[in-house]
């Protein structure tokens, strides 16, 4: 072959290999086939997945500040494949989440917002406009703050074992905060003052330092949106604030409690909550 054709055809080689780059590396995937990508807004950069079809469902895993990905395999359901055969199921690392991949600055002021900000905007680089959801843990307060600031988008959601204010052990939350998360946070970021990450924390939990945090009980009381809520007893899952979301709520329905065993009951608890997301996605959805 003509040396000067070689090359140009060399060249062109590696020009593609170039541009198939990033449309290789969004196709990248993660455990259960779930593949595996990027969003970025502005100074934030999102890692998520996705895995099976249908109707939207957003899930967020939990570990408090530390919800990310990695955490599915261990967690009590593992949404992203119980649901996988009924959902277009979606799932993130949280921003600046220990062992995730997502980065974005400590947002002091307005940090349950940040947080709603993260997972709309995901949605929207996605084209999804209404979705379901499913919360872990801290994704209960995930999901009543995207309840209070989308409520014509979040149609439905499962609150599992979501965090809640325990008066006699008040600062369960932010301790975890301070002690978990931010040390390891500031090996990453070690130009982050511990002052911020105090007041980051404060602004967490206890501004609102009763009930779920990130909204107001008022707001619960006035909440239109189907929920179910799966409580759970420990520190951090105060059994009162699920029964108190429950009982506010209109639209809110409870499993019993303990629902994790024996297996046959977490079973049905599982298949109690498809049910409840498959009866509460839009009807233009399910035919």
């Amino acid at each position: 072959m003509d040396p000067i054709r070689r090359s140009i055809l060399a060249t062109g080689a590696a020009a593609a290999a170039v541009a198939a780059a990033p449309h290789v590396f969004a196709q990248q995937t993660g455990p259960g086939g779930a593949a595996t990508s990027f969003y970025e807004r502005g100074n934030v950069r999102i890692r998520y997945q996705q895995t099976g079809s249908g109707f939207p469902l957003l899930c967020t895993p939990g570990g408090g500040l530390n919800s990310r990905i990695a955490g599915w395999p261990n967690a009590v359901i593992n949404a992203m494949d119980a649901f996988k055969n009924d959902f277009r199921c979606i799932t993130m690392d949280q921003r600046n989440a220990t062992g995730g991949e997502s980065t974005g600055p400590v947002p002091v002021d307005d940090p349950w917002d940040a947080f709603a900000d993260d997972q709309l905007g995901l949605m929207d680089h996605l084209g999804i406009r209404q979705f379901v959801f499913f919360g872990n843990c801290i994704g209960g307060s995930f999901a009543l703050k995207l309840m209070e600031r989308a409520p014509d988008r979040i149609v439905a959601a499962v609150l599992s074992q979501p965090i809640g204010h325990r008066p006699e052990k008040p600062d369960v939350m932010y301790n975890s905060g301070r002690d978990v998360w931010a040390p390891e946070f500031r090996k990453r970021q070690p130009n982050v003052s511990m002052e911020t990450i105090e007041k980051y924390l404060h602004n967490l939990y206890r501004v609102r330092p009763d009930f779920v945090y990130s909204v107001s009980r008022d707001f619960v009381r006035s909440c239109q949106t189907p929920m179910l809520v799966l409580p759970d007893d420990s520190d951090a899952h105060a059994y009162q604030a699920s029964v108190d979301v429950a009982s506010l709520a209109p639209n809110a329905e409870v499993t019993v409690y303990p629902w994790k065993d024996p297996p046959e009951l977490k079973a049905r608890t599982i298949n109690r909550a498809r049910t409840f997301l498959k009866r509460h996605q839009p009807m233009t959805a399910a035919r």
